[in-house]
C-alpha cells in the first residue's frame, strides 16, 4: 500500500441540483481532500454526514495515521475497504469479464473460479457436500445472467450462501502456500487423476487473471503468484504424428461413416480435405460453398463463422448453441479455403440428399422415417451425434490396433491430416497457415513433428557437403 502524511482536507462544498427522478430541488454535499498531491472526493445526501465522514479524515491527520494515496482513505479505513472476501472478488471478476467474453469461455471461467474456490474456504465447519458446492458455485454464483435474474435454486440455495460466507479473505492470498493450494487443485480432476497440461494453463490463466484484477483495484500489493515457484505440467502444442491419417486410411474411415451414416460424411470430409474445425463445418452455409466452375474443378468455402455448443444460461441469447467469429478473428472477419474436387463431390452428393436446413445451414440435426431425412428447425449436429458416428466408423475402417492407439482418434484429427498432407505436399507454410486459420509461427510450432522427409532432405545435404571436394590454392613463386 503506497501512503503518505501528506494530507490537506478542503472544506464542504454544497452542490445544489435537481432529482432526477422528482425533478425537485436536491443539495449534495461533497468532502474534497488532497494526499500526496492526488485529488480525492466523496459525495453525501446530506451535510451531517459529510461532517462525519470529514471528522474522521482531520482526526486521522492529527493523530499522524498515514493515508494510502489510491483510495486516500486513513490506512485503517483503506485496509478494511480492502478486506473483501475472495468469494466477493470473483463475482466482481466473472461480472467485469462477462460482457466481452464469449459464451464458451464464461463457462470456462465458471469452471476455472469454481475449482480455485474450493480450495480457499477457510472452514469446512456446516459445509454442503463438495459435489453441491462445485454446482452451485460452477452453475449458479460465476453465472452472472443467472446470478443477475433469479434466485438460486431451492437445492442450491444453502450451498450458494454458505460459499458467500465462508472463503478466505482477499488479503490471505498474499500468502504463498494458501496460493500454491489452490495453484495445486486446478492441477487435480475430480476423480483424482492429473489433469491435462492444456486444461491446468487454462485454468491457471483464469485464476492468475482474478489475482490480477485484485491488483489493479488495489485490492493486493502485487501479483500474489510471483512469489510462488509453481511448475505447471508441460504443455506440448506439438501434434502426436501418431494420430495423422494417411490418405488412405483417412478415406477409409470416410467411406465407412457414409456406409452408416450417409449424412455426415461430407461433414467430415469438411474436416479432413478443406481442415475445417468442427465448429466451423457446423457453421458453413450452403450460400458458402462456391462450387467449381467446371466439372472435376476446385471449388471454394468462404467461412464467416463457427457453431459452437456451450449449454443453456451462457450465451446472450436462448438456447444452448453459440453462432461467434472465426478463431482468432474480428466479428466480420472471413477466410477462403479451397475445396478440392473430392470434398466438391462430397457436398454436391449431400446437398442434392440432404436439402440444408431453414437457416441455411448444411450439417443439422435430421429425422424422418425409414431413412428420408428431412431437416428441423436447423439445430446443428450435436457432439454427441457426430462423435458416435466417429466412434463406429474407427471400429469398422480400422484393425484393432489401429483402435488402440491414438490414429485418428477425434474427429479433429482429420484437420490435423489435412495440415500435414498439404505442408508435406510442399505447399508454403504463410498459404497453409492462411487457409488453416493460424499464425505461420503457430503453424510450424503446432505441425513441426507431422512434416515428412524433413529429416532425410537436411541428411542429404549435410553428408553433400562433407563429401564436398575443398579447393586448395597452391602459392605460386614470386
Amino acid at each position: 500500500m503506497n501512503t503518505s502524511y501528506d494530507v490537506r482536507v478542503w472544506k464542504i462544498r454544497e452542490h445544489k441540483g435537481k432529482d432526477r427522478k422528482t425533478g425537485k430541488p436536491r443539495s449534495t454535499y461533497r468532502v474534497r481532500w488532497l494526499v500526496a498531491g492526488v485529488d480525492h472526493g466523496k459525495s453525501y445526501q446530506t451535510r451531517a454526514l459529510a461532517e462525519s465522514f470529514r471528522s474522521k479524515l482531520i482526526t486521522a491527520q492529527r493523530e499522524g495515521v498515514t493515508f494510502d494515496v489510491v483510495s486516500g482513505l486513513p490506512e485503517p479505513m483503506a485496509r478494511e475497504l480492502n478486506s473483501r472476501s475472495w468469494f466477493e472478488h470473483a463475482v466482481a471478476y466473472v461480472d467485469m469479464k462477462w460482457p466481452r467474453a464469449s459464451a464458451k469461455h464464461r463457462k470456462g471461467i465458471a469452471e476455472s473460479l469454481a475449482q480455485a474456490t474450493m480450495a480457499l474456504f477457510a472452514t469446512d465447519r456446516g459445509a454442503p457436500p463438495d459435489a453441491v458446492l462445485r454446482r452451485a458455485l460452477g452453475t449458479y454464483v460465476f453465472n452472472k445472467a443467472r446470478r443477475d435474474h433469479s434466485e438460486p435454486p431451492p437445492d442450491l440455495a444453502a450451498a450458494v450462501a454458505w460459499a458467500a460466507s465462508n472463503t478466505v479473505g482477499l488479503s490471505a492470498l498474499a500468502d504463498a502456500a494458501l496460493v500454491r493450494k489452490a495453484l495445486d487443485s486446478l492441477a487435480v480432476l475430480l476423480d483424482g487423476k492429473a489433469a491435462a497440461a492444456s486444461t491446468v494453463a487454462r485454468k491457471r490463466a483464469v485464476f492468475s487473471g482474478a489475482l490480477r484484477y485484485a491488483v489493479e483495484l488495489g485490492h493486493l500489493d502485487s501479483h500474489p503468484m510471483e512469489r510462488v515457484s509453481w511448475t505447471a505440467p508441460k504443455n506440448t502444442d506439438e501434434v502426436d504424428r501418431q494420430v495423422v491419417a494417411n490418405p488412405t486410411q483417412a478415406r477409409a474411415l470416410l467411406a465407412a461413416v457414409d456406409s452408416a451414416m450417409p449424412e455426415m460424411t461430407a461433414f467430415f470430409g469438411c474436416m479432413y480435405y478443406a481442415a475445417l474445425r468442427p465448429e466451423e463445418a457446423l457453421h458453413l452455409r450452403e450460400d458458402e460453398y462456391e462450387r467449381p466452375k467446371r466439372e472435376g474443378g476446385w471449388g471454394w468455402l468462404h467461412l464467416t463463422g463457427a457453431t459452437v455448443a456451450v449449454g443453456n444460461g451462457w450465451g446472450d441469447v436462448e438456447g444452448t448453441i453459440e453462432h461467434r467469429a472465426l478463431k482468432h478473428r474480428g466479428r466480420n472477419a472471413t477466410r477462403d479455403v479451397p475445396a478440392t474436387p473430392a470434398l466438391c463431390d462430397l457436398l454436391d452428393r449431400h446437398i442434392a440428399a440432404y436439402p440444408a436446413g431453414a437457416n441455411g445451414r448444411l450439417f443439422v440435426t435430421r429425422r424422418g422415417p425409414w431413412g428420408a431425412y428431412r431437416p428441423t428447425a436447423g439445430q446443428p449436429l450435436t457432439n454427441n451425434a457426430y462423435g458416435t458416428a466417429w466412434r463406429k466408423a474407427r471400429e469398422k475402417a480400422l484393425t484393432p490396433a489401429q483402435q488402440r492407439s491414438p490414429l485418428a482418434r477425434r474427429p479433429y484429427d482429420l484437420r490435423h491430416a489435412a495440415v500435414s498432407l498439404w505442408l508435406n505436399a510442399g505447399v508454403h507454410a504463410p498459404q497453409v497457415a492462411e487457409w488453416a486459420g493460424h499464425s505461420v509461427h503457430v503453424l510450424m510450432k503446432v505441425y513441426a513433428k507431422c512434416v515428412d522427409g524433413e529429416q532425410e532432405a537436411a541428411k542429404r545435404r549435410i553428408e553433400a557437403a562433407l563429401n564436398a571436394e575443398p579447393t586448395i590454392t597452391i602459392p605460386s613463386e614470386s
